[in-house]
């Protein structure tokens, strides 16, 4: 009952899925709680990611066969996403490029984060986050449309797995009192980390394991060319993680709430960036 109470709690807290009523009530809520749900968030990536890959999908079975018919399903998906989390990851991204593009001093770039204004910085990295993740999975999806779906769905929970390590590893920096990830300020127990990972390994193993067992390979090609191009897909989503995590260690020497949701999408973006030219 306290696995399925943390993982409501962090589908609750980290999307716009409905948690509400008796069963908010039920779930309960405390900052312990909240910080032991952290080990869910490659969980909800498996429900976000299971929800948009369906609905991507459904979009390709529905369009008309044609060349532009990734490309649509890659944008609208895209839309369908950003609904679910509430634009959570992308706000986060948009706060992260504000700050230390806008401020080489540590202490404006924090001020500058905690702003709710958008400024140049962040809406030039949104909409090129959000350009490049549609023109990737157009991609993806020109090549074959199983590859698409499947991607969509192992991108949304490796993304989140890697922000348990920034959480790990860098001390919380900023203003506790006022910070949406307070909660987590204290480093997460070794118990949440491996949830975490139990979570990502479990969903490759099955999605994998799926297209082997059922002939349904994504790529036309053997099973261990299936599997090398998802392990440079991952290696290229954690090299991307090293490269953010690195980033905020020399520029704020830690991390805030808003970095978890930027290093969610630059993950992301690498992990179908790294699937491409393993192609």
């Amino acid at each position: 009952m306290q696995f399925i109470r943390h993982y409501l709690l962090s589908l609750q807290f980290f999307t716009r899925i409905p948690v509400t009523g008796a069963l908010a009530q039920w779930v309960g809520f405390s900052p312990a709680m909240l910080r032991a749900s952290a080990g869910h968030f490659p969980g909800v990536g498996v429900l976000v990611g299971l929800l948009v890959a369906a609905f991507t999908a459904g979009l390709l079975w529905l369009l008309p066969a044609t060349g532009a018919a990734p490309l649509v399903a890659a944008a609208l998906g895209t839309v369908f996403g950003v609904m679910l989390t509430g634009a959570f990851h992308e706000d986060g991204l948009a706060d992260v490029a504000d700050g230390l593009g806008g401020s080489v001093d540590r202490e404006r770039a924090l001020i500058i984060m905690k702003d709710s204004r958008v400024g140049a910085f962040g809406a030039i990295a949104v909409v090129l986050a959000v350009l490049c993740k549609v023109a990737l999975l157009a991609l993806l999806g020109d090549v074959s449309a199983a590859l698409m779906v499947v991607a969509l769905l192992v991108a949304h929970v490796v993304s989140r797995t890697w922000q348990l390590l920034t959480i790990r590893l860098l001390p919380h920096v900023g203003d506790l009192a006022g910070s949406k990830s307070k909660p987590l300020a204290d480093h997460i127990s070794a118990t949440a980390l491996a949830t975490g990972f139990i979570w990502c390994f479990s969903a490759l193993a099955l999605v994998l394991y799926a297209q082997v067992a059922t002939n349904y390979i994504a790529i036309e090609s053997s099973d261990s060319a299936l599997f090398q191009a998802f392990a440079q897909a991952v290696l290229a989503s954690l090299l991307a993680w090293a490269w953010m995590a690195r980033w905020f260690w020399q520029r704020l020497g830690g991390f805030t709430g808003d970095c978890l949701g930027a290093t969610q999408q630059v993950c992301e973006l690498a992990f179908y960036l790294g699937l491409a030219l393993s192609l």
